[in-house]
């Protein structure tokens, strides 16, 4: 599974969630080593899921349980922050081992470590928004995604991610159009605007978000 973070996509629903800098990606359009927010898959407006995507609570085509190299790196950071339960940089690395290996309620329960030490981080906001849409917890991750909003307003990944929850999970085609046309705006020429042109060319011809 690629990295969801600061600036990434990712491929979930339909191969668009983008991330920031901690979490990673699985099959989507773009890739990136974990830095900054994970961004979720769009969701196919108007015909059902696109291929390599998966709904929430499923596992995405590439995720699974974690191999012997990850778990014992799993193994190795639950020991770090059980000796030093205030590092950061372990509950994050944790996170992102834990999402990575599809655990997201131990995903979300590191990136909530992680952010008690250190709350105002949209990056990790983001990421553990989208472990809260694979737990099918859609007012959590949109929560999650307008608090990195607030925190950074020219924070893509957040903006694409609320755009996905809301088209995608909540059938809110209106809001997830002011979000991606955000995106617009902040980053015309990036990969999350690429897709949410598409998404919303998509919108503007009546698809209905499955």
């Amino acid at each position: 599974m690629f990295a969801l973070a600061g600036g990434l996509v990712v491929g979930f629903l339909a191969g668009y969630f983008v991330g920031t800098g901690s979490a990673k990606e699985t099959a989507g359009p773009t890739t990136a080593a974990p830095t900054a927010g994970v961004v979720l898959p769009a969701p196919s407006l108007g015909g059902g899921m696109a291929p390599g995507i998966a709904a929430p609570g499923q596992i995405p085509p590439g995720m699974g349980l974690p191999n012997a190299e990850m778990q014992a790196r799993i193994m190795k950071l639950e020991g770090i922050v059980k000796a030093e339960p205030k590092n950061r940089d372990a509950w994050v690395g944790l996170g992102n081992d834990y999402f990575d290996s599809h655990q997201p309620q131990k995903a979300v329960d590191a990136y909530a470590k992680a952010l008690a030490l250190k709350p105002d981080d949209p990056d990790i906001l983001t990421d553990q928004g989208v472990m809260y849409r694979q737990l099918n917890q859609f007012d959590k991750a949109i929560a999650n995604f307008q608090k990195a909003g607030k925190i950074n307003p020219a924070h893509v990944p957040s903006l694409f991610n609320l755009g996905i929850v809301y088209a995608g999970d909540l059938n809110k085609p209106d809001e997830a159009a002011k979000a991606w046309n955000k995106v617009l705006v902040l980053a015309p020429n990036s990969e999350q605007a690429t897709q949410a042109r598409q998404l919303l060319a998509q919108l503007n011809k009546g698809g209905a978000p499955r």
